[in-house]
């Protein structure tokens, strides 16, 4: 069995939890993502949150990685605006031809935490990405955008070189 960090473990304090989740819902909504607190399947994908009807629900007892929040969010941002409203449960569902949206919402929420003011490290957890947090983190902050042309081809960022590029978003949602 994985050993499982409690909630606090990325957190000096409650209060920095808090205030972390706080700023995570206070920038998906601004950018169009529907999150709200609210009771979540017992069983779930990443404990304690559940995409529901293309937005977010979260159990705040049952969560325990505020970062999986802007990943889920990831995941809604890169489908297709038409596909949105139908995102229930596990994000990717059992489709093989959406899977390069899992890299592509790795990337989206490194830099939707960038934006929202959130540690990446939060989001890439050593609790998450089958133990591949680190290297996907380190690419990352090196300039090594796995993905990126998808994202680009998505209408949502440049490439990182252009003026305003990468991690900058051109749009946070894809249309």
């Amino acid at each position: 069995m994985a050993n499982v960090a409690s909630p606090g473990d990325m957190f000096p304090d409650a209060a920095a939890r808090e205030a972390t989740i706080a700023r995570i819902c206070e920038f998906l909504v601004s950018i169009g993502i529907a999150v709200r607190e609210g009771e979540v399947a017992a069983q779930t994908f990443l404990p304690g949150i559940e995409l529901v009807d293309g937005g977010i629900v979260f159990e705040r007892a049952k969560m325990l990685y505020p970062g999986d929040l802007l990943h889920e969010a990831g995941h809604i941002a890169v489908c297709e605006g038409a596909l949105r409203p139908t995102l229930n449960g596990n994000a990717l569902g059992d489709s093989k031809e959406r899977l390069g949206e899992e890299i592509v919402a790795q990337l989206w929420s490194y830099a939707a935490s960038l934006e929202a003011g959130v540690a990446p490290e939060i989001v890439f957890h050593e609790h998450g990405y089958k133990g591949a947090h680190g290297w996907i983190l380190g690419n990352f902050q090196n300039g090594a955008y796995t993905g990126l042309p998808l994202l680009v081809w998505m209408g949502l960022a440049k490439p990182a070189g252009e003026p305003d590029g990468f991690p900058s978003m051109v749009k946070w949602l894809r249309g």
